[in-house]
C-alpha cells in the first residue's frame, strides 16, 4: 500500500484528492495537513511514501517547504500540485527537488499514475511540459532577465505581473510590506526595469502570467 499524505489550505481541494485515491486498491491517504507548518511536523513524526503538496500556501508557500523537505526528509518523493499554469513555476520546482509537477486541473486524468510513477523512484511531468523542456534544450542557451532572479524574487515578479499590489503580495506571502518593497527592487534593478508597468508587460509577454 502507498501512503500519501496530502498538503493543501483548501478542505474541498483535499477532498477531491482523496475521492481519486481512494479508487485504487494500492493508494491510501494516510494523513492530511492545512498548511506547510503542519505537513513538515507531521512528517518529521512519521514516514510517507509521497507527499502530494498545494504550492501556494499560507504562512510557509509550497516551494519553500520542499526545499525544507529536500534537506530533512530526501527519500520521501513530493508531487507538486498548483493551479499556476506549468510555463510558470515547473522548471523551478523541478530544478529544487520536487519529483513530480501536475496543475490541478489535470490531476483528475493524471495523480494515479504520477503517485506510482514517483513511487517507484520516477520523474512525473505531463506530456505537454515534456515537450516543452524538449524544445527549451534546442534554444539559446543565454538567460532570460527573469531567469537571474532568485525563486523569492521570481514568486514576486509573477505576482506583480497579475497586477497585484506590494500590501497585497505580503499579505499573500505572510511578508511585510518593507520585505516585499526590497523584493520589488531588487527585481527592477536585475532586469533594468523603472516600474511595475514594464514588469506586468514582460510577464504577459513571455507568458509568466495567464
Amino acid at each position: 500500500m502507498i501512503e500519501v499524505i496530502i498538503a493543501d489550505d483548501h478542505p474541498i481541494v483535499r477532498a477531491g484528492l482523496k475521492q481519486i485515491i481512494m479508487e485504487q486498491a494500492d493508494i491510501s491517504v494516510a494523513a492530511e495537513a492545512a498548511n506547510g507548518i503542519d505537513l513538515l511536523r507531521q512528517v518529521r513524526e512519521r514516514d510517507y511514501d509521497v507527499i502530494l503538496l498545494d504550492l501556494t500556501m499560507p504562512g510557509m508557500d509550497g516551494l519553500d517547504v520542499l526545499k525544507q523537505l529536500r534537506i530533512e526528509k530526501p527519500r520521501i518523493p513530493v508531487v507538486i500540485l498548483t493551479i499556476h499554469p506549468e510555463s510558470q513555476y515547473a522548471l523551478r520546482i523541478l530544478k529544487a527537488g520536487a519529483a513530480g509537477y501536475l496543475t490541478k486541473a489535470s490531476a483528475d486524468g493524471e495523480l494515479i499514475k504520477a503517485i506510482r510513477k514517483v513511487h517507484r523512484g520516477g520523474k512525473y511531468i505531463s506530456p505537454s511540459l515534456a515537450e516543452r523542456i524538449a524544445f527549451a534544450l534546442d534554444e539559446d542557451t543565454r538567460k532570460l532577465p527573469h531567469e537571474t532572479l532568485s525563486d523569492r524574487e521570481y514568486q514576486v515578479l509573477c505576482l506583480i505581473g497579475t497586477g497585484k499590489t506590494v500590501s497585497r503580495i505580503a499579505d499573500e506571502l505572510a511578508l511585510s510590506v518593507k520585505t516585499v518593497s526590497t523584493y520589488r527592487t531588487r527585481i527592477l534593478e536585475k532586469m533594468r526595469m523603472e516600474n511595475n508597468a514594464e514588469l506586468i508587460h514582460y510577464a504577459v509577454q513571455n507568458g509568466l502570467v495567464e
